[in-house]
């Protein structure tokens, strides 16, 4: 899945929490219940019956929203207010959208995306490409705290790869988003993981710590499956055609370990936590610099592919589709689904709609396993409701949080189990703006990669089987907190 101090995410801690805010109409159950029934099945019969894009589907559940709260007497100034504070964490949401799309043009022009494929098919064996895609997306979003951006990056250099080495695309996105949600959840720099232990009201190295108990064997089970998929799916690509990608790749950039300087700058600026629109609009600039220096591009013609996307012409059909993408433009999709969603969900929160079918679920939390299932089942539901994970992990903390402390809980096993369940699937739903970014990224439906995301499907269900166990539960005093140590010092 994803803040404004990170590449390629919906919004910052601080705007999410902004936006939970009083609620300002309180909506009855049953108009609730038709409000996301509607939601429910007119995406489901767009996606599965009628093979069509999200965006109309998504006005019109919308509209018919706004049209059953007007119904239950919802003064229409209040939908409007809600409607504006939606639109508003939207914003820089969408202008990272379009930075990383000038930033994807202008990495292929300069040959990055390139190199990596070329390095990837010389040096990558076949039967372990999935575990290799996975380990570098890893590596790549605990660095930078994105999973974005290491999907627009990475993940489309080795989606290159996987084609040369003839890997299903399919298994190869599963293992991109694997590994991009696994770096993203114990990444220190990423909003998400900011955000999960800022809601339970815990501390943020105590949070990374407890998620090594479910992310850890999540990304186990993970690396075995693919490396079982990898021995024996593992391509079949002859060298014959590894040799004419390169040979390709060889004759259209000039391929030099100077074109790398981009990656670099960007896994550096976030370590030093600078803000992400800025770094990811140098490190655009940075790329269409290298472009004029190294591969020929004039002025004019590199703000053209900033603008409208690359056009390879290598003559091999699956890497010149591949190549040619990127650009402002190209963001239109996600953007203008980011801003459709962001409304939508903060409709239903602001508006009480989620308030009302929420309350009825802490009936179920009556043992810690119910209760740590029924956060997990709480959570995905916001995500399908939503489309946000950030909407997941704070609504879903702000309702659970005082039955945790009932309970007498420590505060990272709340934060651990909101990232075990929202931001780990946000990813698989299609409608979801991780999903829809994912899947335009890697160029494979949520769906299609969905049973080879095995990370992001196997977490909620560990969680679940510890919380019924009893395993890693812990209750006040069981273990040292960091916070309380640094309290102490």
């Amino acid at each position: 899945m994803s803040d404004t101090k990170k590449q390629g995410t919906s919004s910052s801690p601080e705007e999410i929490s902004n936006s939970s805010s009083d609620i300002i109409f309180h909506a009855s159950l049953p108009g609730s219940l038709l409000i996301v029934a509607f939601l429910i099945i007119s995406m489901a019969s767009a996606i599965f019956l009628f093979g069509q894009k999200l965006h109309v589907t998504m006005l019109i559940a919308l509209g018919v929203a706004m049209l059953v709260l007007t119904i239950e007497k919802c003064p229409y100034h209040k939908i409007e207010e809600a409607v504006a504070e939606g639109a508003k964490l939207a914003v820089p949401t969408v202008l990272i959208l379009y930075a990383i799309g000038c930033l994807v043009g202008s990495w292929i022009a300069c040959g990055t995306v390139p190199m990596i494929i070329h390095i990837g098919l010389k040096l990558i064996n076949p039967s372990i490409f999935l575990v290799t895609a996975c380990l570098a997306c890893i590596i790549t979003s605990i660095a930078t705290g994105s999973s974005w951006s290491t999907w627009a990056t990475v993940g489309v250099a080795l989606m290159g790869v996987g084609i040369g080495l003839g890997v299903n695309p399919a298994m190869t996105a599963g293992a991109c988003v694997s590994g991009a949600s696994f770096g993203d959840k114990m990444s220190p720099l990423s909003d998400t993981t900011n955000v999960a232990p800022a809601v339970a009201e815990g501390d943020l190295f105590d949070h990374i710590k407890a998620m090594v108990y479910t992310a850890g064997p999540g990304i186990v089970i993970a690396m075995v499956a693919f490396l079982v998929l990898g021995l024996k799916y593992g391509g079949n690509a002859d060298s014959a055609t590894i040799d004419s990608i390169l040979v390709a790749l060889e004759e259209q950039f000039n391929l030099n370990i100077i074109t790398l300087i981009p990656p670099v700058l960007v896994i550096a600026f976030a370590i030093l936590k600078k803000p992400s629109f800025p770094t990811l609009l140098l490190a655009g600039i940075v790329g269409a610099v290298l472009a004029m220096l190294f591969q020929g591009q004039g002025f004019s013609s590199i703000l053209a592919i900033m603008e409208d996307g690359f056009v390879s012409e290598t003559g091999l059909y699956d890497i010149d589709k591949l190549l040619s993408r990127g650009g402002l433009f190209s963001m239109n999709y996600t953007a203008s689904l980011t801003v459709i969603v962001m409304v939508y969900g903060t409709l239903l929160e602001k508006l009480g709609v989620l308030e009302a079918l929420l309350e009825k679920m802490k009936t179920l939390t009556k043992s810690v396993g119910s209760l740590v299932c029924t956060t997990v089942i709480t959570s995905i539901l916001v995500n399908f409701i939503t489309a946000s994970q950030y909407m997941s992990i704070v609504l879903t903390g702000r309702l659970y949080v005082s039955e945790y402390k009932k309970k007498d809980l420590l505060p990272q096993c709340l934060s651990r189990t909101l990232e075990d369940s929202g931001t780990v699937t946000s990813p698989l739903i299609p409608w979801n703006l991780c999903g829809s970014f994912a899947s335009s990224a890697l160029g494979v439906g949520s769906f299609v990669y969905l049973p080879f995301a095995v990370f992001n499907w196997v977490v909620p269900i560990i969680a679940i089987i510890y919380g019924f166990a009893g395993k890693f539960q812990w209750k006040t005093g069981e273990i040292p907190s960091v916070k309380t140590y640094r309290d102490n010092i």
